[in-house]
């Protein structure tokens, strides 16, 4: 039976996706990759394991018994996941820091899930506790 062997570049074992043609489009392969693995949000990076050449067109054809390095990247399109989730367990315990005359001024709900605080229009009591409170996010992230 026409099969692919692959193996992820993280692992020391090749697994393999068995076929029914002489080819199998790296689209295909993707699909059948990401099913069994039962991986999500994330795309795949196929290269050929004898020659390390990339497949970047998905219409590529495979030919069978062939060896290829797989590697986990992310999906085109999606957010980065290395970004905190603000709960609103906490709420605030002073009012907007937005004056009347200044209406540029950034809110402390904003401000709170503001991930660069140097750069941000806001007083500088309001920074910090923006700051203290987003520093003890990962401590009461079960709330």
């Amino acid at each position: 039976m026409p099969c692919v062997h692959y193996k992820f570049r993280s692992k020391l074992s090749h697994d393999t996706i068995p076929f029914e043609s002489v080819h199998i489009t790296v689209r295909e392969l993707k699909q059948k990759i990401m099913k069994r693995e039962r991986l999500m949000l994330c795309d795949l990076q196929i290269s050929c394991a004898q020659t390390n050449e990339e497949y970047t067109d998905d219409e590529a054809l495979i030919p069978n018994n062939t060896s290829v390095i797989i590697r986990r990247i992310p999906a085109a399109g999606l957010k980065s996941t290395n970004t905190r989730f603000v709960n609103n367990w906490l709420e605030p315990s002073c009012g907007s820091s937005q004056t009347v005359g200044d209406s540029s001024a950034v809110s402390l709900d904003l401000l709170l899930k503001t991930e660069n605080l140097a750069e941000a229009n806001a007083s500088e009591e309001d920074k910090l506790k923006a700051v203290m409170y987003q520093s003890s996010l990962c401590y009461y992230s079960s709330r």
